[in-house]
């Protein structure tokens, strides 16, 4: 069998560059573990190509993360930079100041400003402009996703009346679902006495008015308290997930008043969505996804929709997971929707681009793609990287006009790509240990690879 030559690209003399110290010096952290399993196969990361220079990482603005610690997910060094740049919170407008974003950054917001100042937008030209990332201290993220996740129409004369149809819905599932099933319905006035006049004017039942299902010691599936104790269960695991999501970040964690009530919409989007789904209901790591969409939208400029962010994020993450809801269906995991089969695909996709790490990860040392892969593609790769990179990831994700799938695996296989020196001289232990660990990279390098990748597939 003649093996599959590697292609030329890939050969090119940017995969041996090394970076400036200066530039890489806060890239790399204490994410020594995995270096430390392979010390004699460390290769630097690489720069990206000179045609994205003016996108490397550390010119690009952050958002204003306060932060108690390394990301909890061991992308250590990643998490240092958000520290580093926000370890000073008196002094963040001083540090904001010397981040200058880059002439392609500014070029890049001013055409998405201009964009989304059309009273009809052209969604493709607004699509190729977002895919090579949002500039964080635009302040027009917010609206760039919903308009991707087809929340806003392109029509800006829209914009109001479907915005003020959804927060009204939104209520309404509030207040339909979030109730416990106290017996509040109200009774015929013809049928009671006077002396159930009290009891009436509260809309409460009397005691032979109350059904056997509407008993909370019933246990018939029609019974609503029985339901609602089958809801506790799920509402705990919510909390739990809840009170977890990004404990380096005090926007979610902490006993502030603020990020107790971001931990609050949080809670009530999940419960919502859980019974509204009950085919799916809650799957642990959900919480996971719907942290970028919040925190998004939370931090909206515009203070109508910053307060309207529970809403609007609970229909933009109904929207983003109907594509990927399959892969929380564990009876689907071995349909050709569920998750092996998407974990199957990453895998031809990376011997379809570089055979001879393919057959050196499943082949010669037997690394499952389940064992690290399945996380990657069920959470979107919001574990692997920094929460500030994971939302510049999310922008070329939400700019495929075919779903955010396709972009996401050639994102994955790039990132094997990029690691390749490190995995084709490791052996089982160390190439498990760095793929569940994920060093730090540059993201606008990564997403360059992913894009090659796109073009390589077409050609």
């Amino acid at each position: 069998m003649v093996k599959k030559r590697v292609p030329d690209w890939l050969n090119s003399s940017l995969w041996s560059i090394t970076p400036h110290p200066d530039q890489d010096q806060h890239r790399r952290s204490a994410s020594t573990d995995a270096a430390a399993s392979d010390p004699t196969v460390d290769p630097p990361v690489p720069l990206p190509p000179p045609a994205v220079t003016t996108k490397q990482d550390p010119q690009r603005p952050r958002p204003q993360i306060n932060n108690k610690g390394n990301n909890n997910n061991n992308n250590s060094s990643d998490s240092t930079t958000i520290v580093t740049s926000s370890s000073n919170d008196d002094d963040n407008d001083n540090d904001n100041n010397n981040e200058r974003p880059s002439a392609e950054e500014i070029s890049r917001q001013a055409q998405l400003l201009a964009e989304l100042s059309r009273k009809v937008i052209n969604m493709r030209e607004l699509r190729r402009i977002a895919s090579q990332g949002v500039s964080d201290g635009a302040g027009i993220r917010s609206t760039v996703w919903k308009l991707l996740l087809g929340y806003l129409p392109p029509d800006r004369a829209l914009w109001s009346t479907e915005l003020a149809k959804k927060r009204l819905q939104y209520k309404h599932f509030k207040e339909e679902l979030l109730m416990n099933p106290v017996i509040t319905r109200r009774m015929d006035k013809s049928t009671h006495c006077d002396d159930e006049s009290k009891s009436e004017s509260r809309g409460m039942l009397s005691r032979l008015d109350i059904t056997h299902g509407e008993h909370p010691l019933s246990l018939g599936k029609t019974s609503i308290w029985n339901q609602f104790f089958q809801d506790t269960e799920i509402i705990e695991q919510i909390d739990r997930d809840v009170k977890r999501t990004h404990p380096d970040l005090h926007f979610f964690s902490g006993d502030s008043q603020f990020a107790t009530s971001n931990q609050d919409a949080l809670r009530n989007i999940l419960i919502v969505f859980a019974k509204l789904n009950p085919g799916i209901r809650y799957v642990q790591g959900m919480n996971e996804i719907l942290a970028p969409l919040f925190y998004v939208f939370r931090n909206d400029p515009e203070e109508d929709n910053a307060a309207s962010s529970e809403a609007d994020t609970f229909f933009c993450f109904v929207e983003l997971l109907s594509g990927f809801r399959d892969h929380f269906c564990q009876q689907l995991d071995n349909s050709v929707v569920g998750i092996r089969s998407t974990i199957t695909k990453l895998s031809q996709l990376l011997k379809e681009h570089d055979e001879e790490l393919w057959r050196h990860l499943e082949v010669t040392t037997k690394v499952n793609p389940q064992f690290y892969a399945f996380r990657w593609i069920t959470l979107l790769l919001t574990q692997e990287f920094n929460f500030a990179d994971s939302l510049h990831i999310w922008d070329t994700l939400l700019s495929d006009p075919e779903g955010p799938q396709e972009t996401l695996l050639r994102i994955c296989c790039a990132m094997l790509i990029l690691i390749r020196r490190r995995l084709l001289a490791g052996d089982f232990t160390s190439n498990l240990k760095l793929l569940q660990n994920y060093p730090p990279t540059n993201i606008s390098h990564l997403l360059y690879v992913a894009n090659k990748l796109r073009m390589q597939s077409s050609v």
